[in-house]
């Protein structure tokens, strides 16, 4: 039975935290292009990823199975902030004065502030049962890396961050909480590893990105055996890790006696998109609900869906990582410092990039002074300020809300209120000053960048 038509927040018991990830590669109707080692071109074989992961995270990354256990000791810590509450934007469709629905899923609850210590907490887990001492990984705004952070802590594993230059800078913040739950983070690119001091250089004032921040975590993890690589995106186990936002989500709406019409999250590797929208998606693919639109909102400045080529490309700049087929701009593409770091990556997951491929998701692009202003707007009606990446799928949401409005029909639409923007306090500062731009991403470069695709039989 639904809650009363007035209700805002949907909240779930600690009990109905999801048991098991749900794996949308069980459900599809054409497998993933395999994963190419880089120097033979074949299909990597776990044993290529295992100086990398530990054992469990190479067994999901390349599970086909529909459902795989969250183990008791992950489903422990997620009861601090799962389930994460959904909430009936009833404030921002009163000022819209839209027929809409809108529903948010609200992930700015877990104490690093985003939905990444969904994926953060179990690979923390899975590498300290394996004897792991340390995780090298790479982070953009810095939510990724504090989540990291926070697991370590947990988990007493020692987290070296590789934090894009752009966002070292604009974020002093987000460092200074990874710094407090106990990381090192450095400047990427950096003097300590071989990719990095080529970068400079080459480069010697590059801002960074998250394609040279991942060469330099992954170079680091790949000299010590009792060191590992975390990925905050883009692999196949991250984007499973964060289904438990869908499965929840699923079940709030079943309280609110609702399904959605629409269905939006930002996207920059694609985990957040990933997490609220698979789980739909699945039950879509297996003829069980209505269909639904799946719209995926990205940068105009790093437009990989809606630019970039599906091609072949490495996941890194320095060229250390497998060859995944995936939306690429190019992996030397290095995007504008635009204040949504998260999103600022030159590739896109190939599990989502292929269901691109498949006609399944509706790719879009906005700038950042429209994602902003829409970002403000949903503050002063809903009270919460979302981060800078969030707010490029609160944009899409009110404008699908106003579309509505336009032709005068009822949707319902849900998106993933990804994260909170309280460390992101001096970009809303600079975009009330007026000292923010837009910037278009570079078809040159992008066109350089893109002729350097290795060439795969």
């Amino acid at each position: 039975m639904g809650q009363p038509t007035d209700t805002v927040k949907y909240i779930l018991p600690e009990d109905k935290i999801p048991a098991a990830w749900y794996n949308i590669q069980a459900d599809l109707p054409a497998p993933v292009p395999p994963v190419l080692h880089p120097g033979t071109g074949q299909p990597i074989t776990p044993a290529d990823l295992a100086p990398l992961f530990p054992a469990a995270i190479i067994e999901q990354e390349v599970s086909q199975e529909r459902w795989i256990e969250i183990p008791s000791p992950v489903r422990s810590i997620y009861r601090q902030w799962r389930p994460a509450p959904l909430y009936r934007a009833r404030r921002l469709e009163k000022a819209l004065d839209t027929p809409a629905k809108i529903y948010y899923k609200y992930e700015g609850v877990s104490p690093a502030g985003s939905h990444k210590p969904n994926t953060a907490v179990p690979q923390a887990y899975y590498s300290a049962i394996e004897g792991v001492k340390r995780l090298t990984t790479e982070t953009g705004a810095g939510q990724w890396g504090s989540s990291l952070a926070f697991a370590g802590a947990l988990f007493n594993l020692e987290i070296h961050v590789y934090m894009v230059k752009v966002s070292y800078q604009q974020k002093p913040y987000r460092r200074a909480l990874m710094e407090a739950y106990g990381a090192r983070v450095v400047a990427s690119p950096s003097g300590e590893t071989n990719a990095g001091r080529e970068i400079l250089k080459q480069h010697p004032d590059s801002t960074g990105s998250l394609g040279i921040a991942i060469s330099e975590a992954v170079e680091i993890a790949a000299q010590d055996d009792s060191t590992k690589y975390a990925l905050g995106s883009v692999l196949n186990h991250v984007l499973l890790h964060q289904t438990v936002i869908g499965l929840e989500s699923l079940a709030q709406l079943e309280l609110a006696g609702d399904y959605p019409d629409i269905i939006i999250g930002c996207t920059g590797g694609g985990s957040n998109f990933a997490g609220i929208a698979f789980p739909f998606m699945g039950a879509q693919l297996r003829g069980e609900t209505p269909p639904v639109r799946f719209v995926a909102v990205e940068p105009a400045a790093c437009p990989t869906l809606t630019k970039g080529k599906y091609a072949y490309d490495y996941g890194d700049t320095a060229h250390l990582t497998p060859l995944v087929k995936m939306h690429t701009l190019g992996s030397s593409f290095v995007p504008q410092g635009i204040h949504a770091g998260g999103l600022r990556y030159h590739g896109m997951a190939p599990l989502l990039s292929h269901i691109v491929e498949l006609g399944l998701i509706e790719p879009r692009a906005h700038t950042q002074l429209d994602c902003f202003a829409a970002g403000v707007a949903f503050a002063r009606t809903e009270g919460i300020m979302p981060a800078p990446e969030a707010n490029h799928a609160v944009k899409a949401a009110i404008d699908e809300a106003l579309r509505c409005k336009e032709e005068g029909t009822s949707k319902t639409v849900l998106f993933n209120l990804c994260g909170h923007g309280h460390f992101d306090m001096q970009a809303y500062i600079d975009y009330q000053a007026g000292k923010l731009r837009d910037t278009e991403y570079s078809a040159e470069e992008v066109a350089m960048a893109l002729a350097g695709l290795p060439a795969v039989g």
